[in-house]
């Protein structure tokens, strides 16, 4: 069984549950995705799958994936991973993964791209506290000192810092899985997902 679906986050609304309490849930379009290739430990030296996900056009695909999708006789996908599985001769190209075989999951990891702050200071991107905002302060939002002077008489390692924030790789574990809508490929997710809307997440089974 393949533990991971490819999905797309659509965004928020709420439900109720069964003792009529309003549950803030995230909205994910997921699967159904395809299995395009299977790797064995005889051919790859490990077992895994790997499964497409989205629509895309055939002229939009380069020559070498058109090669590849034409060996699978798969569509064309737009998104590709690669999901590691307990024995790869289970499976062939072909099989489809849909929300339908989360049925049963209680609790999932959702992986995906946080938003982008672009460049921050160090109050918004460490929480850094402020400086005093009355009796002629002039440091209100400044990060203060970032060193010592005779030793070591460098700014050490780590030190955090302004500078980029968000934008990166985001796991979060545990999210509760509220309902699953097999005619219409959608999960309800209870907690935080990364990114923003119509962003990729990968759904993996906790």
């Amino acid at each position: 069984m393949v533990s991971t679906i490819l999905g797309r986050k659509i965004g928020m609304t709420q439900v109720f549950d069964e003792d009529d309490n309003v549950v803030p849930v995230t909205v994910i379009q997921a699967g159904p995705c395809v299995v395009s290739q299977v790797k064995t430990v005889a051919t790859d030296g490990y077992d895994a799958v790997q499964i497409g996900f989205g629509e895309i056009k055939k002229s939009r695909v380069n020559k070498p994936m058109v090669g590849h999708f034409a060996k699978a006789g798969v569509e064309p996908m737009r998104y590709l991973r690669e999901v590691r599985v307990a024995s790869g001769e289970e499976h062939k190209v072909g099989d489809v993964v849909s929300v339908a075989d989360f049925a049963e999951v209680k609790n999932v990891d959702v992986t995906g791209t946080s938003k982008g702050k672009g460049f921050q200071g160090t109050i918004k991107r460490w929480n850094f506290a402020c400086g005093p905002m009355t009796h002629g302060s002039r440091n209100q939002r400044k990060p203060g000192s970032i060193g010592q002077c005779a030793y070591p008489s460098r700014v050490r390692k780590g030190l955090h810092m302004p500078g980029h924030m968000g934008d990166e790789r985001v796991t979060v574990k545990n999210l509760k899985l509220v309902r699953v809508d097999a005619e219409q490929n959608l999960m309800l997710v209870k907690g935080a997902v990364p990114g923003g809307k119509n962003a990729l997440v990968s759904i993996r089974m906790a």
